[in-house]
């Protein structure tokens, strides 16, 4: 060493040293990355978690950090204490601007999801809204860190620049990691923002300590304060889900008031997936799924000996059967434990009685060579149907788990008039199938918009042309004539495991 290099080293606080800078930016890069699996989670209950979703979530985060890291470049020009003094800034704004994520969301998404064009403009617009700020702050100290690093390495830049691009990268995929596999499940979206809160409040401090100044101490102070007040305001406000789980942000609703008896309805994420009434198994408030019940009870003469549900949800249905037949053979295959623990807890689904694999259907039915009467598909992932479950090879397996006479219902969301999802389902259940009927609440379908259909396939046909339901409900079958004419007018396409846009299909005309 040098007497310059020596008389540097002396003048150097003493927090900064490459061990430091190193696994400081880890952290930034790992608290980054939470905040980008987070939002999906904070956004469900609004928009749902859909491809849309995802898509407009991890466009909106890389433009927060390719802008940012523009602008920590040019702060890097400036001397080391300055630039480390601007970016403790920039990391104590990346922590008001993550604490304000949640309060920004609730009062911006009822006015937004009214006025937005399109949903698709919606999303967007809420993703820029809630992780733009935050991940431009966050992409800030990159570069300062980077060229601090290699001043400090003399010599070793190639190493220094390695070791700080390896800290990044390490740092997101723990950062992702934790998001998914730790905070999501076990903290909840306004503790997990608090976390992240935080860790920037911190790193702004240590980046203050590293500059050697104090000029930036009142402004770096009032940012923090700012965001512990803001934090504070969060823990205040209660989580939007009855349960944060690893699959979805479920939701308990009382329906008693609309119902006239003591009801719940089960939200997940954003779409109702069941009321169920708590001394009136019996009755199917839902219209698909009082349509499936009155289909499937007329053809088997009653509930079906066995039967097996993909998707739980509120077990709205599996529960009717169970008490109207408790000696039928009921299974459901619901993913999410928690989905089930709380259908068990808070609406009045029995302990006994029903089969249930915490499992994905396709598993379950693959590994199982159990044959069924009745299979039912009712699973979505936002309002579309999982694409793995909506293929030709999904359906062959479907129909090598009936028995030879057994019916396979499934619904589907879509929206009149275009119907492109149903369509590509009808088509495809085509080739396995011998006879598809496609029923919908007559109602529901001349209203038009997002209508919900309830597909029926089996080797013969029901002779049935409408349903008359409870209260005045008329099911009416689609001429099938007018179904085939429509898949060859758009070309509809087959839905393979290589290739289901099940989520463009369905679009994301309406929320």
């Amino acid at each position: 060493m040098n007497l310059q290099s020596a008389a540097n080293a002396s003048r150097r606080p003493a927090l900064l040293s490459s061990p430091a800078l190193i696994v400081l930016q880890g952290l930034i890069s790992a608290a980054g990355l939470v905040v980008e699996i987070i939002a999906g989670r904070m956004l469900a209950p609004y928009v749902g978690m859909s491809i849309y979703t995802w898509t407009a979530i991890i466009a909106v985060v890389l433009a927060g950090f390719s802008v940012g890291h523009w602008v920590g470049g040019l702060v890097a020009e400036r001397p080391r204490r300055d630039s480390l003094g601007v970016i403790a800034i920039c990391m104590a704004l990346a922590a008001v601007t993550t604490a304000l994520t949640l309060p920004i969301l609730r009062m911006l998404s009822s006015t937004v999801l009214t006025h937005a064009p399109s949903a698709g403009i919606a999303i967007l617009t809420l993703a820029c809204a809630v992780v733009f700020l935050p991940s431009f702050f966050a992409g800030t100290p990159a570069p300062v860190l980077a060229k601090t690093l290699v001043g400090l390495r003399s010599g070793q830049e190639g190493k220094a620049l390695g070791a700080i691009f390896a800290a990044g990268s390490i740092g997101a995929i723990v950062g992702t990691l934790a998001a998914g596999f730790v905070f999501i499940s076990w903290l909840g979206s306004t503790m997990t923002i608090v976390v992240v809160t935080l860790t920037y409040a911190i790193a702004a401090m240590l980046l203050l300590l590293m500059s050697g100044t104090s000029k930036r101490w009142i402004a770096l102070l009032l940012c923090l304060i700012g965001a512990l007040v803001i934090t504070a305001y969060n823990l205040t406000l209660g989580s939007a889900c009855t349960k944060e789980s690893r699959y979805y942000c479920i939701r308990v609703v009382d329906f008693t008031p609309e119902i006239g008896a003591a009801a719940k309805l089960m939200v997940l994420d954003h779409l109702g997936h069941g009321i169920n009434l708590a001394k009136h198994p019996d009755v199917l408030v839902t219209p698909y799924v009082a349509l499936i019940d009155l289909f499937v009870t007329r053809q088997r003469d009653g509930v079906p000996v066995s039967s097996f549900f993909i998707g739980g949800g509120a077990y709205t249905l599996p529960r009717a059967w169970q008490a109207a037949s408790p000696e039928a053979l009921i299974t459901v295959s619901e993913i999410d434990p928690e989905v089930t623990r709380i259908a068990k807890d808070q609406m009045w689904v029995p302990d006994a009685g029903i089969e249930i694999l915490h499992e994905d259907a396709r598993t379950a039915l693959e590994r199982r060579p159990d044959l069924y009467d009745v299979i039912i598909g009712d699973a979505f992932t936002d309002i579309a149907v999982p694409p793995h479950l909506v293929t030709l090879e999904f359906f062959q397996l479907v129909k090598a788990r009936l028995e030879a006479d057994g019916l396979y219902a499934m619904n589907v969301v879509d929206h009149v008039p275009d119907m492109h999802a149903l369509l590509a389902v009808y088509r495809t259940l085509k080739n396995v199938f011998d006879h598809i009927e496609v029923f919908s609440e007559q109602d529901d379908f001349l209203s038009g918009g997002r209508t919900t259909f309830v597909l029926f396939a089996s080797s013969s046909p029901s002779g049935l042309d409408h349903i008359d339901g409870e209260d005045g409900q008329v099911f009416v079958r689609i001429a099938a004539d007018a179904l085939n004419a429509r898949v060859e007018d758009f070309r509809t396409p087959m839905l393979t495991d290589d290739y289901a846009p099940i989520d463009r299909l369905v679009g994301i005309g309406e929320l």
